[in-house]
This record gives C-alpha cells, structure tokens and sequence, in this order.
C-alpha cells in the first residue's frame, strides 16, 4: 500500500504528535503527505508547520458535508494520500468520502467499541460506572464508530478516578495503538472476515 498519511484534525493533534513521532523514531515506516484541519484555530497546525509538515487549512463551516469532502477528497488526492488517519477529526464523513478511499480511512475512539460511540465517549464509561474502559482504532465505514475493529487497549477505571484523570490515561494508550494499527495496515498482513480483522500469522 501508498504509505502516504493523510492527517485529518480539528483540534489539539495530540494523535498526529504520536504518529509524527512514531515515524520520526523510526517506529513507523510511512510519510505524513498532509495535515489538513477544517478550522483555522486548530491548535494542532501550528506544530505540524514548525516540524516542516504540509499543513492546510480548509475551512468547513458553513458548508454541506458533501461539496465540503469532494474539496477535501481533492486535497488529499492532489498528495497522493494511500491511508487517511483521522485524529480528532470532528466532523462527520460522507459517504461520498468513504467511498473513496475504502477501508483505507481510520479512526482512533476513545473506548472500547462497540461502548460508549459518540461524542464523549470517557465521560459516558465514567457516569456509566464500568470497571474498565480504554480506546480503539477501527476502519471508518458509514456507520458511526461501527467499521471493523483493528486494535484496543483495555485501561482500569480507579477508584479515585474523575472522567479527567481516565481520559488522560486512556490518551496515553491511544497514542501507542494508533502507531500499532497504522502499522499493520501498510503491512496488508491482515484480512477482514465480516467484522473481523484478522492478522496474518
């Protein structure tokens, strides 16, 4: 596969930091092509511009979410972007869009899916009083948090825990397991039977 990434994000970018890092570590083999954020004030373009990373903007507000993706279909295909990563993309895909780059768009969300989709999804296993919660990296289909499951990490939900002190701990396996992912998608070393995503031994 393309090991180009295509960085989508709208706010702080700490899932682009991880994989930026993970690639400059020698951890990942692949090439950040584009970040692209549809909002100016997204705290996560200015550490992609200072790494010397192409950084677009483009701005969504106010647009259908169709004509809004073909633009951002276009941007993508003009750096020849093999794989989509989404890191706190907070807009949702159109179908237009995921057709396009079939099972070649991931996501990272913070819980153990199918639990907890959505918005806010540590605050929901907080108030939900689970005993563990943690994160998942999956295919983006168009379904919401629905495609097949590539990778989870499972974190204890303490006893003293506030919905902050668990999301800061859940963020720290995301950042590991998003590389991890990554990773196994470029191999190709996988296949998916039904929702299945299954490693190649």
């Amino acid at each position: 596969m393309n090991r180009r990434l295509g960085i989508l994000l709208s706010g702080r970018g700490s899932n682009f930091l991880a994989i930026a890092d993970s690639i400059a570590a020698g951890r990942l083999d692949a090439e950040i092509a584009v970040v692209i954020s549809n909002r100016s004030e997204a705290p996560g373009i200015a550490p992609a511009l200072e790494r010397g990373l192409n950084a677009v903007v483009l701005p969504s507000k106010g647009l259908d979410r169709e004509i809004y993706d073909r633009k951002l279909v276009a941007e993508l295909r003009n750096n020849d972007v093999g794989l989509v990563c989404l890191a706190g993309y907070m807009r949702i895909l159109s179908g237009y869009f995921i057709r396009e780059f079939p099972m070649r768009i991931l996501n990272i969300h913070p819980s153990l899916l199918p639990a907890f989709s959505g918005l806010d999804a540590q605050h929901q296993a907080f108030e939900h009083g689970v005993k563990f919660s943690g994160c998942t990296v999956h295919f983006v289909d168009e379904g919401l948090d629905s495609g097949p499951i590539l990778c989870q990490a499972v974190v204890p939900v303490l006893d003293d825990d506030t919905a902050e002190s668990l999301s800061a701990r859940i963020l720290k396996e995301e950042h590991r397991i998003y590389t991890e992912a990554i990773a196994l998608v470029l191999s190709g070393r996988f296949k998916i039977e039904g929702r299945r995503v299954i490693p190649a031994r």
